[in-house]
């Protein structure tokens, strides 16, 4: 809760000097997203729809943009440049949750076997809280959007993020060398196949890289819609609490959000 409530002061402070630097001529907007979140990582099988479609959850965030083009004409360095008509500046603070099992055909009904089993009792969730920032790229220039001039504004960008994981894990296999269930510190309650410490849900704090697509839509003169699709890789394999270490387990966790959001300029 402490660590929430610095990195919510932090992201606060952050929007108050950037705001505070408005006698410059640079433009502010605040917004919020929200949307669906489809969360890949070690739970499943790999390039299967009912794993990537099954591990999904949602995410929320607050987000604000520093926008360079009605920059101070005073200042030349900021005046009548490619950069101030075409980027963006974001950052964000945000939070998803997915939760995660196994799906895929180690886990199909037909499978009997113990380690089958121990697949299918096996779930978890995935939570993470996200700062960072991103550069935005819009090809339209953002001067004309602005003024009406067009009513859509496509963009790409490309940031980091550092974000804070707090996985979970539970298990409901019933082990016949136990009369406890669901104990999560039990290796044996798990796939026999997986390295010793495969399962830990221990916080950590990790990198990630975040790249976008979306599409702006000028709603009023201070208004816009958003429609963006994401793709975050995580330089960590610890976000889900689960890194079995087998030849499958080729990449980090990652996600996919699709959020629509609202965003207000601030005059």
């Amino acid at each position: 809760m402490l660590k929430l409530k610095h990195l919510v002061l932090g992201f606060c402070l952050l929007i108050f000097t950037q705001i505070s630097n408005a006698q410059f001529g640079l433009y502010h907007e605040i917004g919020v997203i929200a949307g669906p979140v489809q969360f890949r990582s070690d739970y499943g099988q790999s390039n299967d729809s009912k794993t990537n479609f099954g591990n999904s959850g949602f995410g929320v965030g607050i987000i604000h943009y520093l926008n360079f083009t009605y920059a101070d004409s005073n200042i030349s360095s900021f005046t009548n440049t490619y950069f101030n008509d075409h980027f963006k500046v974001r950052s964000e603070l945000s939070y998803n949750t997915s939760k995660l099992e196994h799906f895929g055909e180690w886990v199909d009904p037909s499978k009997t076997s113990e380690d089958a089993k121990r697949l299918r009792g096996h779930t978890g969730k995935a939570n993470n809280l996200d700062i960072g920032a991103q550069l935005e790229f819009s090809p339209l220039n953002l001067s004309e959007f602005q003024g009406y001039g067009h009513k859509f504004s496509p963009f790409i960008s490309l940031g980091l993020h550092y974000t804070f994981s707090s996985a979970s894990v539970a298990t409901t296999y019933q082990n016949p060398n136990s009369q406890a269930i669901g104990d999560v510190n039990d290796p044996s309650n798990f796939y026999s196949g997986w390295e010793a410490g495969s399962v830990d849900v221990s916080k950590s704090n990790s990198w990630s890289m975040v790249t976008s697509a979306g599409i702006s839509y000028k709603l009023t003169r201070v208004s816009d819609l958003m429609l963006d699709f994401r793709f975050q890789y995580y330089f960590n394999d610890w976000v889900d609490g689960l890194n079995h270490q087998l030849p499958s387990n080729k990449n980090n966790d990652w996600l996919v959000w699709i959020n629509i959001g609202y965003v207000h300029y601030l005059d």
